[in-house]
């Protein structure tokens, strides 16, 4: 058997059922051998980083490792902004680069390159990978590819690079029985005393808490998670990575907390007595930088199954070492055993600082959309929707601020590497997971730019990809951070910036599209948006550029603190 074959092959029989790719000389075994094969549909888009992203979404809302494809040098090292992605975010992926024939590689020779397009991906990835190396004999592959699906699917998910010579690929091997199954198998979690330790937690508390973090999510024990909050009663709050656990309607989900919390959630935050962090590593976006306020009178049992992660920045929390995959049912299955009170004057308490403090009025313009309302009416309107894919900047804060996720919708957006242009290609690959479902893309005029090439593939495929652009004419978040420490001087972000009419940009694809700019034409938006469930459409929302992401954890002061009422300290004092 073709070695190119087997590892088509191999990756059907692993349930993969597209690969992102854009063809190059080094990668062209491999894309004839998935043509010829037949049952892995091939999705050619148009920039390598847009390979990685959908992959990555793929990955992320299935489970089922995401796969992408660039042939060597420029085509690999493309790739590298999405597999950094996949691996600060847990997200399972498989990233096959072609390389240069083995006697083409310099290997000891003291010259920078050999070959045409040589370059030593395999160094470049392995800071940001679980594993990369390259297979420089073809009886390897089998093997190799088991590795490689074991390591990025067992304990903390993460990327895998394999780098495959074209000669390799090329080669004869024998076929191989799949022995593999998906993942290790974990032991259950059967240490009774801490589950024991929780329990007794939850009961002294007056004023407990449970924070989710994104590992709820690469866990895949989601529904888990809502049964045993329903069981507990205990209110929870989420980071930015984790939006959607909890649906909208249920009465315990508070809301995001951190640098750019909702304000009441942080506040429940300063007047809670016990923390139950579940797959979040509290990082400084999620406590602020006093990690001291944070910690102080708190009770705080962190779960994580990376030791190193607990009691990093956060002292003192009772550390539990474990995977959520197991960690979390065998929680449910002993919270089923036990009943668990009603907290309704700590519940009650939370929504009085919900009323106090409304997401929609952390905006204070005089005119135009705020786009904390707009967030709400599109949300009332999407139910249709398989979800929401979010880029980066001043649009996701709202977004996750205010967003009303349901049951069923997910919340995917880029989270320890932040990036600008994820969404387009990343709503691409959560389009292709779920066939005929719409998918809500959320960015801003800066991230729209960084992929725009994709429009393409949406045109090309009819992908019925709703796309919202929120045009403030700038690089907001970095533009409000130039308002805070740089004196209002906005260099780049508003100065020498620019971004195209987004309306005439889709339609020059084939793309329906249009424009609000005023809060009454909302409603005609949202309904064009819809007006084809099936169809592709882009909606630009024109909104005011000093429009700021609030509230925002005044930097220095506790998670309580926050703008605009409080006055960050400066960087250099902090």
């Amino acid at each position: 058997m073709k070695a190119s074959d087997y590892i088509i092959d191999y990756l059907y029989q692993k349930g993969v059922t597209h690969i992102f790719e854009i063809i190059g000389g080094m990668i062209t075994e491999l894309i004839d051998s998935a043509d010829r094969h037949g049952k892995i549909k091939l999705i050619s888009v148009h920039h390598e980083q847009s390979a990685a992203f959908a992959a990555y979404s793929m990955g992320r809302s299935t489970g089922v490792p995401g796969v992408a494809m660039a042939t060597s040098s420029p085509g690999a090292i493309n790739l590298l902004t999405g597999v950094g992605s996949c691996y600060f975010d847990s997200v399972p992926a498989i990233f096959l680069s072609g390389q240069v024939n083995l006697h083409e590689q310099k290997k000891g020779l003291n010259v920078r390159q050999l070959g045409f397009q040589e370059t030593d991906i395999v160094s470049m990835a392995r800071p940001i990978t679980k594993a990369a190396w390259m297979i420089s004999d073809s009886e390897d592959i089998p093997q190799a590819l088991e590795e490689a699906f074991k390591i990025t699917l067992s304990g903390r998910p993460g990327p895998v690079l394999l780098d495959i010579p074209m000669d390799v690929q090329r080669k004869s091997i024998p076929h191989q029985v799949y022995t593999y199954q998906q993942g290790d198998r974990e032991d259950n979690f059967e240490d009774f005393s801490v589950i024991n330790t929780i329990f007794q937690a939850f009961y002294e508390a007056k004023n407990p808490l449970i924070l989710v973090g994104g590992g709820i999510k690469s866990a895949q024990v989601i529904d888990e998670l809502r049964e045993f909050v329903n069981i507990v009663k205990v209110p929870v709050v989420h980071s930015l990575m984790a939006v959607d656990v909890l649906p909208n309607n249920n009465k315990l989900r508070v809301g995001m907390i951190g640098t750019y919390g909702n304000r009441w959630a942080n506040m429940a935050i300063g007047k809670s007595d016990m923390i139950l962090v579940l797959g979040s590593r509290l990082d400084i976006r999620q406590t602020g930088a006093d990690v001291e306020f944070f910690q102080t009178g708190q009770n705080i049992i962190h779960v994580d199954c990376e030791k190193d992660e607990i009691n990093n920045r956060i002292k003192g929390c009772y550390s539990v070492v474990a995977n959520l995959k197991t960690f979390i049912p065998s929680l449910l299955r002993a919270a089923k055993e036990l009943r668990f009170s009603q907290r309704g004057e700590w519940i009650n308490n939370i929504e009085q600082m919900r009323k106090e403090w409304p997401d929609i009025d952390e905006i204070k313009q005089k005119s135009g959309i705020n786009p904390i309302k707009f967030m709400h009416t599109l949300s009332k309107a999407s139910n249709e929707a398989i979800g929401y894919v979010v880029d980066t900047g001043n649009h996701q804060m709202w977004a996750a601020q205010s967003l009303e996720i349901s049951e069923e919708q997910q919340f995917i957006t880029s989270g320890g590497m932040g990036a600008m242009g994820f969404s387009l290609p990343a709503a691409i690959g959560l389009s292709f997971t779920y066939p005929d479902q719409p998918v809500i893309q959320i960015t801003g005029d800066g991230g729209m730019q960084i992929n725009i090439q994709e429009l393409e593939t949406i045109s090309h495929h009819k992908l019925p990809i709703k796309m919202v652009v929120i045009n403030n004419s700038s690089l907001g978040m970095v533009r409000q951070f130039q308002q805070s420490y740089y004196h209002e001087r906005y260099a780049s972000s508003i100065k020498g910036y620019s971004a195209p009419d987004f309306e005439k940009v889709a339609k020059a694809y084939g793309i329906g599209a249009l424009t609000i700019d005023d809060e009454n034409s909302i409603q005609k938006g949202i309904t064009k948006l819809w007006e084809n469930p099936q169809e592709p459409f882009l909606l630009q929302v024109k909104i005011d550029s000093t429009i700021n992401a609030y509230p925002k954890i005044a930097f220095g002061h506790p998670i309580t603190e926050m703008e605009p009422d409080i006055k960050p300290n400066d960087l250099r004092e902090t």
